[in-house]
């Protein structure tokens, strides 16, 4: 059976060796490097700006962009009929193709992140392995930890407030290398269907700054939407412990920073939305206007074939609710949390009908062809290129954050080493 037979379902005139190839693995990779420089993006306004209201959700949207990081080439090498082939980009970079740029780019990215990381945690390091050390009567968990924060230090054990402020020009140097570093990420998955000749839809040189737009609103959007469940369950267990320990702050004093971060935080939303917005606008409109040969077909798919999916879903549900919800006075959380999961759903419906809806007409001009989601596995292909392949790579990151978490705290780092060294 050819790779893709099983869920194209053709309609009208299409030619017998016409697929769907690029499935539901193809949405996820851009969408989730979309998120990891997204959430760069958003650390980075605290970082090199100066923003410090973002100082807390910037702290988080870090560590959450490094938690994304490995699961942006898990997509891809879930699609490949031949994964053990993919590393090869990474140990053979190139410039000669997008595809193999991007072994340069991820590289790069994964050394800045790292060592950002590494710059804003330094002092935490340091401070739980000279508590852990004084400590007497270590259990193996605690031995294995002072080991682990022994070698992060790296032996730098300076925490004098001079080291400290090199610590801070360090990050702020990072950070602004890496937000090029972050939109190339992503740009250049955008560069790379731009450059499809042979697709109508495709075909635009506003490809890739569209897609490090919505990058940006989608790594936003996400990292307050985690932001606040993280707060919500921060609430709780803090609720429970404070009967023991009335050190701790008080659920409203929690609730007090949540708002101000994602109050913060929305303004920047709406204007990587707008802007995202009306890039996508402006790229239809030169379509509409322009009208190449190819303009008839592709006309067809976006008024008519998948009206619901740009125009109801994209741009109604994804765009415009959302941003009716964040321009309204006195943020709530319920309503951000609508509205970031609105936003997201845009940006993921935006790559669906870019990837999926590229695919849809035939090159015969005269016929479509369906992409039939496989819900139910019964076999590997089925299993990646389907429903339970895409929920893997979406659940991986939060997991991934969960383990850096107990190694990168992003909420109240000193609390930890005080109480570590009691």
């Amino acid at each position: 059976m050819v790779h893709g037979e099983i869920w194209t379902v053709k309609d009208l005139f299409v030619y017998p060796n016409e697929y769907i190839y690029w499935t539901i693995q193809i949405v996820m990779y851009p969408f989730m490097t979309g998120l990891v420089a997204g959430a760069f993006v958003l650390s980075s306004l605290y970082h090199v700006f100066g923003i410090k209201q973002l100082k807390d959700i910037a702290r988080f949207s870090l560590v959450f962009s490094f938690a994304l990081l490995p699961v942006a080439m898990i997509p891809l090498q879930l699609h490949l009929q031949h994964p053990e082939r993919g590393i090869q980009v990474m140990l053979t970079p190139h410039f000669t193709s997008a595809i193999a740029a991007f072994g340069i780019a991820f590289s790069t990215y994964g050394m800045i992140v790292a060592s950002e990381l590494w710059f804003v945690y330094r002092r935490h390091f340091v401070e739980t392995a000279l508590a852990l050390k004084v400590k007497r009567n270590k259990s193996l968990p605690e031995r294995g930890q002072y080991f682990l924060f022994s070698v992060l230090t790296l032996g730098a054990w300076d925490i004098s407030t001079h080291a400290l402020e090199k610590d801070e020009k360090a990050v702020k140097i990072l950070a602004t290398a890496g937000i090029p570093v972050a939109c190339l990420l992503h740009g250049y998955a955008g560069f790379i269907f731009g450059s499809v000749k042979a697709n109508a839809l495709w075909t635009t040189p506003l490809m890739p700054f569209i897609f490090i737009c919505s990058a940006v609103v989608s790594g936003i959007a996400l990292c307050v939407l985690f932001y606040i469940v993280a707060m919500e369950t921060r609430k709780i267990v803090i609720a429970w412990k404070r009967k023991n320990d009335t050190s701790l702050p008080s659920p409203e004093e929690i609730r007090t920073v949540e708002m101000h971060e994602v109050t913060m935080t929305a303004k920047y939303l709406i204007v990587a939305l707008l802007a995202a917005l009306g890039l996508e606008l402006l790229d239809l409109l030169f379509r509409d206007y322009a009208k190449f040969h190819s303009w008839e077909i592709v006309r067809s798919l976006i008024y008519g074939q998948d009206f619901v999916n740009i125009f109801v879903i994209q741009y109604g549900l994804g765009n415009l609710v959302p941003l009716a919800l964040l321009l309204l006075p006195r943020l709530s959380v319920k309503r951000a949390v609508v509205a970031t999961l609105l936003v997201l759903v845009g940006v993921f419906m935006m790559r669906w009908n870019l990837v999926i809806g590229g695919q849809a007409f035939s090159a015969s001009f005269a016929g479509y062809m369906h992409y039939d989601l496989p819900l139910i596995p019964h076999d590997i292909e089925t299993f990646k290129e389907g429903l339970l392949g895409a929920l893997l790579v979406g659940v991986l990151p939060f997991i991934f954050f969960w383990g850096l978490n107990k190694i990168l705290p992003v909420f109240k780092r000193e609390d930890s080493v005080e109480n570590m060294s009691n």
